[in-house]
């Protein structure tokens, strides 16, 4: 069940008015109820798994907390960290890590044991198991004290709108909000209205821009050993726009679906591609992964706080992981290190590139500047993007390697540009629609304002005629089609 199908359009408004007319203290049991049921109708058996984490987490917590001695305390969070761990690396990791020894072997001309497993990877397990973690993690530290409730526990790792792919909420937010649920006034019309509006935001971003640049990508990354520089220049920009729109779209669907029924969840993106550096671009994108890695992994590894060299070698570290997170491929390794490697040599570079603006007396804060440094940072980010797309190392190399030496600039004249699968119909749709994103964008970028509150600002007329647009569009120019894969959001492969 995806949020762009007709299967969420009937379930979302019968859970949300059951939870609101039961009593109070059944709410959460309900809640728990839904989200389970959610996460059946994807595959019912891999709910165990689900089940399984919830468990051993609660239980590691409960028993954490308890343990009067630091050793003990600390053989509880690696027995609870080996069991999670362990899950999450034979269901996704398994099958890559025997390739790669199997690769190794076959150099050394020894013999290469038997084929893995072939399993279908279970939806959302890299995020529900992040976040029970964390959990286990913040009890461990004592930042927060364990649930005794486990129903109510198994509501934070499972709750439906962010359950198989973020944001990855941290137990102190929402397991607190879960806790006060009995002493809410849940119906809220701002809630209500506001979540709403979230939500048919966010399924316009993913069904109009996203899913419609995506025939584009796919054409392009399908064929790339047949076109040279424009083309693929438009596939990689393409696949940025797309990856973007379409996560994007789920995290506000999702906190538009949690916010109509009280819960406050964090937001996942803050206009990334606004940025003016990598680090700040990392600030800015996936921000429940990026916190939690900075938090879980960054940090303990030394952070910054230990040489420069340390320093160095803790956020390339931290970038590789977060690459292999993201899935078993070294294509992902790559993208991840590419972004480690920006930071460093970004920070190693700062102070000699502020020397050189001083000495020709740049002015930093200028428009042109600020330009020149977004520009820069979308670009070195869309390179790392085609790693991401690509299916193989191979394949991503090859493709920037005609990417710089196959220049054929008349394909920007020529009419080729609409032989990609979008004809000049769905190009201007692609194009209105994407102006359309860039001034929402731009309000939250200078604004810090979402949308929903930029609407409640304005007249009735406005208010209510762009949410009616906003439907009628989605519903007119959405790609639909039981035959299109693209419909499927991105990150739930992870």
């Amino acid at each position: 069940m995806i949020f762009n199908s007709v299967d969420f359009l009937i379930f979302f408004p019968v859970v949300t008015l059951i939870y609101f007319i039961i009593p109070k203290k059944a709410r959460y049991i309900w809640l728990l109820l839904a989200s389970y049921f959610f996460y059946m109708c994807w595959n019912a058996k891999y709910a165990l798994l689900l089940l399984t984490s919830t468990v051993v987490t609660w239980l590691c917590a409960r028993l954490v907390y308890a343990a009067k001695k630091p050793v003990l305390k600390k053989l509880i969070l690696a027995v609870c960290l080996c069991v999670n761990l362990g899950i999450l690396f034979f269901f996704k990791y398994f099958d890559f890590f025997l390739a790669n020894c199997n690769r190794i072997l076959s150099a050394l001309h020894m013999e290469i044991p038997e084929k893995g497993f072939d399993v279908l990877l279970p939806v959302g397990i890299s995020f529900y198991t992040f976040q029970a973690l964390g959990y286990t993690i913040d009890v461990y530290r004592g930042k927060v004290v364990p649930e005794k409730n486990i129903l109510r526990y198994a509501l934070f790792v499972s709750f439906f709108p962010q359950l198989v792919a973020g944001p990855i909420e941290r137990s102190g937010s929402l397991l607190g909000q879960m806790r006060d649920l009995e002493k809410k006034k849940l119906w809220n019309y701002e809630n209500v209205t506001g979540g709403l509006t979230l939500m048919v935001w966010g399924l316009f971003i993913k069904m109009v821009i996203a899913d419609r640049v995506a025939i584009l990508v796919n054409h392009v990354f399908g064929s790339y050993y047949l076109y040279g520089t424009v083309v693929l220049a438009a596939g990689a920009v393409g696949f940025a726009i797309q990856i973007y729109c379409d996560f994007m779209g789920y995290s506000i669907i999702a906190v538009g679906a949690a916010r109509v029924m009280g819960f406050r969840l964090m937001e996942n993106f803050e206009t990334p591609y606004f940025s003016r550096s990598v680090s700040e671009f990392w600030k800015r994108w996936h921000i429940s992964l990026s916190t939690w890695f900075r938090d879980y992994v960054y940090i303990p590894l030394g952070g910054n706080r230990r040489s420069r060299l340390r320093k160095y070698v803790n956020v390339l570290v931290t970038m590789g992981v977060s690459g292999l997170w993201h899935g078993a491929s070294w294509t992902y390794v790559i993208w991840g290190l590419l972004h480690g490697v920006y930071q460093v040599v970004g920070d190693i570079t700062g102070g000699l590139r502020t020397r050189v603006y001083d000495a020709l007396h740049t002015k930093k804060e200028s428009f042109s500047f600020r330009l020149a440094q977004t520009v820069s940072t979308f670009l070195l980010a869309d390179i790392a993007w085609i790693f991401f797309r690509a299916s193989s190392v191979s394949h991503a190399l090859r493709f920037c390697r005609r990417l710089v030496t196959k220049w054929d600039p008349w394909d920007l004249f020529n009419g080729k540009i609409y032989t990609l699968g979008l004809d000049r119909r769905e190009f201007h749709i692609l194009g209105v629609s994407l102006v359309i994103l860039f001034l929402a964008d731009l309000l939250r970028y200078r604004k810090k304002q979402e949308i929903t509150a930029f609407l409640q600002e304005q007249c009735i007329w406005f208010r209510w005629g762009a949410i009616i647009a906003l439907i009628t569009a989605t519903l007119v120019f959405g790609i639909y089609g039981v035959e299109f894969e693209s419909s499927q959001f991105i990150y739930f492969q992870f």
